[in-house]
């Protein structure tokens, strides 16, 4: 069953996602600032190791997402 916590979450990365994919690199910078902070919190006050890990897996997911849209960034950079 899912994680209610998580669901805001969830919806906030494909969102990102969706950003990534027309290539709005700023919007999806703000919102993963945003995801990472809501995360920040929850790992304040989590204790539950399957809170911990659910958590966890989405820092990674938002850490590869950085990267891509910074190398997005890079490549539009350069065409310029």
């Amino acid at each position: 069953m899912e994680n209610p916590k998580f669901e805001d979450i969830k919806k906030s990365v494909q969102h990102i996602i969706d950003c990534i994919a027309v290539k709005n690199a700023q919007e999806a910078l703000l919102t993963l600032a945003d995801v990472s902070d809501e995360l920040d919190e929850l790992l304040d006050y989590s204790d539950e190791d399957d809170d911990l890990i659910e958590i966890s897996k989405y820092q990674v997911l938002l850490n590869q997402l950085q990267q891509k849209i910074v190398s997005f960034n890079d490549s539009s950079s350069q065409i310029n």
